[in-house]
């Protein structure tokens, strides 16, 4: 089974690159996982495979937090006739982006999954990943599975670690332009503020247990407190993202540092944009598709320069 993961700090063009690559017949793009699954990818705790289970059909806090207060990011593909489309809180976290990309019909997917996943050793929870990637290119029916999450920079340490044979492909753009693109995407405007509360009170707002005195400032953090204007009014003040894409640069940066991948691919996105079907040739030959040329040349036409992002207006 060959295996890569692209890195990246999200908004950078990384969603349309999972979106090509589903198109190459032998790859199985798989979209969200990691971070679906977060913070588990830095886990090297053991457990059962019907614990593992557990945690991949339960829901994931952020995503149902935005749920509530009514921005659900985009991305989210879950279909409105599917089983858990009457309480998206509970949504279970692989169905509404990773499972639902791959096929019209994701609540089988997710069954079939369920019956094999309950099965697997007790392991490190970097290997039920594996295991668990490596199940969902078969039953798909492809050689190869490429993972991308939006935002993976920050876990690259991880990642690193758990798969040191996997292709890595670090995505890279511009910081101005990533950071106006964060401040306008709930999920990021929700990252953002987890990442300040941990670094300035030492605490995640999401993962408190119900009760945990706070400052007065984190309360207004607290799930049950947040609401979509407090986002959307963080979301203007643009250093506030800069500051979140250093973090996120520095941290994949010195990792690869540190452990360098065997198989490394860095493509920036400007550079994509300029020259579409030959960064995209390229890409293809390191994740050793049958034909690299052939598909880059079918997709290279949905390669389109953004439209400018407006500058969001500090309060």
């Amino acid at each position: 089974m060959d295996r890569a993961i692209i890195i990246s700090n999200g908004r950078c063009g990384s969603t349309l690159l999972s979106d090509l690559i589903a198109d190459e017949p032998q790859t199985c793009s798989a979209q969200e996982f990691f971070m679906s699954v977060a913070p588990w990818n830095r886990s090297s705790e053991i457990i059962t495979g019907p614990a593992y289970w557990d945690v991949l059909s339960g829901p994931k806090e952020e995503l149902s937090v935005l749920f509530r207060i009514g921005v659900p990011p985009k991305e989210v593909r879950y279909p409105s006739t599917g089983r858990f489309a009457g309480d998206m809180l509970t949504l279970p976290r692989i169905l509404a982006i990773t499972l639902s990309k791959l096929t019209d019909d994701p609540d089988t997917l997710f069954d079939a999954l369920g019956e094999r996943v309950r099965q697997f050793p007790t392991q490190r929870v970097g290997a039920h990943h594996q295991a668990f990637l490596d199940l969902l290119a078969e039953l798909t029916g492809k050689q190869r599975w490429v993972e991308r999450s939006g935002g993976s920079s920050q876990v690259t340490p991880s990642l690193l670690e758990n798969y040191p044979t996997a292709k890595i492909v670090y995505l890279t753009r511009d910081w101005t332009a990533t950071a106006r693109s964060m401040s306008r995407h709930s999920s990021f405007q929700l990252v953002q503020l987890r990442v300040e509360a941990v670094g300035r009170f030492g605490l995640d707002p999401l993962t408190l247990p119900a009760g945990t005195p706070v400052p007065d400032e984190v309360a207004q953090y607290l799930p049950d407190r947040l609401t979509a204007d407090f986002l959307r009014e963080r979301g203007n003040d643009l250093k506030r993202f800069m500051a979140l894409c250093a973090f996120m640069s520095s941290q994949a940066e010195q990792a690869l540092a540190d452990n360098p991948p065997a198989q490394l691919h860095r493509i920036a996105y400007e550079d994509l944009v300029a020259d579409p079907a030959g960064q995209l040739t390229t890409l293809g030959e390191f994740l050793g598709f049958a034909d690299p040329g052939g598909w880059a040349a079918s997709v290279a036409d949905r390669v389109r320069r953004p439209e400018p992002v407006p500058v969001p207006t500090s309060s």
